[in-house]
């Protein structure tokens, strides 16, 4: 029983560090990174569909995404979701086929912008895992009359184990992002 709560909030700590770590992605750098326009969403044909899912995207530039849609008649669709996408701030334009999205330099003010909302990020994954280890703690007290206190305790510390782990990898992920933010 105790094991099952255990194994349980591992499980969803370590989704929500990789869904941090996957959020810190979408978070610009000074080059043009295909993951940065992965989740923008398309109409396409009335639904909102991911551009990943929708066309190929490569980078021959720093600065540069190419973006090749699969198919044609959804170019001018992507062409005004990436419009739209104020967040990446790129200069979108369309030659037919292809779609040739440009990113600005990187400005001091706007690294520091991104530095906030990484932090921010940071934080919200911090809250999911307070939030895991909360239900977590709450199963194990319902366990109180099954188990003796002394198990009960071992499980809390080694809940508290785990989530300070799942803490500090949240807490490494932020500081790579962003040193690599700050790096000119």
């Amino acid at each position: 029983m105790i094991s099952d709560v255990l194994a349980e909030a591992r499980d969803k700590m370590n989704r929500s560090v990789e869904a941090a770590k996957d959020d810190f992605g979408n978070v610009r750098t000074g080059r043009a990174n295909p993951a940065l326009f992965q989740k923008v969403l398309v109409d396409y044909y009335g639904t909102p569909t991911p551009l990943g899912q929708l066309s190929t995207m490569s980078n021959p530039e720093a600065r540069m995404l190419i973006i090749t849609p699969f198919d044609k008649s959804a170019l001018k669709e992507i062409e005004k979701a990436l419009t739209a996408a104020q967040h990446l701030g790129a200069s979108v334009g369309n030659d037919g086929t292809i779609i040739r999205a440009i990113l600005p330099e990187l400005t001091e003010d706007r690294r520091k912008e991104y530095v906030k909302l990484v932090k921010s990020k940071g934080e919200d994954a911090r809250v999911a895992l307070r939030n895991v280890r909360r239900k977590a703690k709450d199963e194990l007290d319902a366990l109180k009359g099954e188990i003796g206190d002394d198990e009960l305790a071992r499980a809390e510390k080694e809940l508290d184990a785990i989530t300070k782990s799942h803490t500090d990898a949240i807490d490494d992920a932020l500081k790579k992002k962003e040193a690599e933010l700050l790096e000119v």
